[in-house]
């Protein structure tokens, strides 16, 4: 007689693993909860998006941003796990930066939040490193032939966000309105702040 066994979903082998990590006091009272609390609420792409607008109208904290991106984001409180190395790379009318994280999906989550799902796909993170302007073409960025691609591999300690060029049309814009324009997919650079 044969037993017949179901596999185990992962949430239940997350599940048990945690249980394991209890109750070998492996895992600070509360720590779980703080996470998720901050992965549910607090790391967003609005944060990053008030980063660019202040830096598009305050010429000093642009500096201090480009300068110490890590300080500049701690201005607003954005800090702490991933937000530790912040690196904020300038795009130019020349320059268009983009980022990825070729092992596996790190990212700045406290000021871009969590990364979405085609950033941590395998074929996307190859694709982008070797063919950048395509990938950026396919996800509906057309460049300029002239526009130099820069493609940046996010590591364990360096965490960017992208500054990008802020947009003609955009002069008359109060900063909480240039915050509009900055979704998570131009603060990882594979799109462009549009105004209208």
């Amino acid at each position: 007689m044969t037993s017949q066994h179901t596999p185990s979903t992962p949430g239940e082998r997350a599940q048990a693993l945690l249980q394991v990590l209890k109750q070998k006091d492996l895992i600070p009272e509360g720590y779980i909860e703080h996470m998720t609390q901050l992965m549910a609420h607090e790391w967003s792409p609005q944060n990053g998006a008030r980063v660019v607008a202040k830096a598009w109208v305050d010429p000093q904290f642009r500096a201090l941003l480009l300068k110490d991106s890590t300080a500049a984001c701690a201005q607003f409180g954005y800090t702490g796990p991933q937000g530790e190395y912040i690196v904020a790379l300038e795009d130019t009318p020349g320059v268009k930066n983009v980022i990825v994280c070729s092992l596996c999906s790190c990212t700045n989550w406290p000021v871009l939040g969590l990364p979405p799902e085609w950033y941590k796909g395998f074929e996307f993170r190859a694709r982008l490193v070797r063919e950048g302007r395509t990938v950026l073409r396919e996800l509906g960025t057309q460049l300029p032939g002239d526009v130099v691609v820069k493609v940046w591999d996010t590591s364990a300690e360096t965490r960017y966000l992208v500054l990008p060029v802020r947009p003609e049309g955009s002069e008359h814009m109060t900063q909480e309105q240039l915050q509009n324009l900055v979704t998570k997919d131009v603060l990882i650079g594979v799109a462009l702040p549009r105004v209208g």
